[in-house]
């Protein structure tokens, strides 16, 4: 199970020494939410921060979008190079072109499924896609509880993506902890992002490590 801790969770007084401490502590990747304060009802943090947190981070960033014009902001994050980019599908009108130019930017494209979103909504995209993250909270804030129906949402979708893209990795974002990583694991999921799990944690090396199994 690849780790991502969210930056969403840090103290953005010491962000710079959060960001390093999840990369020395073994994340495997950083996951950074972008909201535009429209698609969801919060505003976070643009290129500034963010480059500030690429310059910080020795691990490949991973964007998720929470925003109404997604192109705009992925020409705006591109230059940062991150590993992922990441975009909800029930904000984008034309997903495939969308996937295409993430791709052409060197970028590994990401389709994002709110909880009520079925997985057969990227049935048809899944054989262009590096991953798909499903919110097993509803996106906007951090610290909410898990929602248990992304377990069989999860099995779903593995069971689409071995067959379409067994290349293509799970993601699920929203409520990980110890508690509930190993149905995620037992559901498919390769990929977890934890924010408060990680950052309230008084060894957040010993929290990362609890969901790498």
């Amino acid at each position: 199970m690849l780790v991502a801790p969210s930056v969403l969770s840090a103290d953005f007084g010491n962000l710079q020494r959060d960001v390093e401490e999840i990369c020395n502590s073994g994340c495997d990747l950083v996951h950074v939410d972008v909201m535009d304060g429209h698609f969801v009802p919060n505003l976070t943090i643009g290129p500034v921060v963010v480059s500030a947190i690429a310059k910080a981070a020795t691990k490949p960033l991973d964007i998720h979008l929470m925003v109404e014009n997604n192109t705009f902001f992925v020409e705006l994050f591109a230059p940062l190079k991150p590993h992922y980019i990441s975009f909800h599908i029930e904000e984008e009108k034309h997903p495939h072109r969308l996937i295409q130019k993430i791709r052409s930017l060197g970028i590994k494209p990401a389709i994002v499924l709110n909880p009520h979103t079925p997985p057969e909504a990227v049935e048809y995209l899944l054989k262009d896609l590096d991953m798909v993250l499903l919110m097993s909270v509803n996106p906007g804030f951090g610290g909410q509880s898990f929602i248990d129906n992304v377990i069989p949402k999860a099995f779903k979708l593995n069971e689409m993506r071995n067959k379409i893209n067994p290349n293509c990795l799970i993601e699920v974002d929203g409520g990980v902890n110890d508690k509930n990583i190993q149905l995620l694991k037992n559901a498919g999921v390769d990929v977890v992002v934890a924010g408060s799990y990680v950052f309230k944690h008084k060894d957040k090396a010993q929290a990362i490590q609890s969901l790498q199994i």
